[in-house]
């Protein structure tokens, strides 16, 4: 009985020394883990794992209408601009990216072809994330799943809220309001007022209607102090009166 006792008191003790050993152990492995955490945002800033960053020169063109549709963008910073072509050869703006915004993620839904035509509008840093790539990183990082989720529900929202301005509104006040967007009122953070160069043609494909008629409505706003026009335009608060008036 007494080798016994000596022999579990021996075990007993071993044990105890195996688990002592093995803290340090785990403590490592939890230290490894935090530090391997996952950032969506700098997985988006790297290159590797089926991501490129692209620097793209003003008016250069990431990709085209009928292009292979194989991969996800970014924007990282500058801003992309996004047109279609009809079949009778009608062009139109149908999106002005800024920085944080994604594109290209029709690839995922299985579009086979690029439905539009992505352009930089100004130098740019854009991440290119390969479809595979993309697919493998929602499934298992579930930060970046949600970031990216999260930017597809305000997309979206944002797309039914055009589809309303362009049956119900007028033209001026279609202006009004993509003014007060591109200046990033009701946004999160605070406004920018002042919109880098853009021309009338542009904000005339982007609300549907012509150059002329968006000269007269630049010029009224500019007489009723609601935008600064020489080259960039200023925009104030204020503008949301043409939006809110009916």
């Amino acid at each position: 009985m007494g080798r016994q006792k000596e022999a579990i008191i021996a075990m007993a003790a071993a044990v105890k020394t195996e688990s002592a050993k093995s803290k340090p152990s785990r403590m490592a492995r939890t230290a490894r883990t935090a530090a391997a955490r996952f950032d969506p945002k700098i997985f988006l800033t790297k290159v590797g794992n089926g991501t490129t960053i692209l620097k793209s020169a003003k008016k250069h063109m990431l990709f085209s209408q009928g292009d292979a549709a194989n991969a996800v963008f970014y924007v990282q910073t500058g801003r992309v601009k996004l047109t279609v072509v009809s079949p009778q050869g009608k062009g139109a703006v149908v999106g002005i990216l800024d920085p944080g915004a994604f594109f290209g993620e029709g690839c995922l839904a299985g579009q086979v072809v690029c439905m539009a035509t992505a352009t930089a509008l100004e130098a740019s840093t854009i991440a290119r994330i390969d479809k595979v790539a993309m697919i493998r990183v929602l499934n298992e990082e579930p930060a970046f799943a949600a970031l990216f989720v999260a930017y597809l529900l305000s997309h979206s929202i944002r797309i039914q809220a055009d589809l309303v301005d362009h049956l119900f509104n007028s033209a001026e006040k279609r202006l009004a309001r993509i003014l007060l967007l591109m200046a990033h009122f009701g946004k999160e953070g605070q406004p920018v007022p002042v919109i880098p160069q853009i021309s009338q043609e542009m904000l005339a494909d982007m609300i549907g209607t012509t150059r002329s008629r968006v000269s007269f409505f630049l010029n009224r706003f500019k007489k009723l102090g609601f935008i600064k026009y020489n080259g960039s335009l200023e925009v104030h608060s204020s503008l949301l009166n043409i939006v809110l008036h009916d």
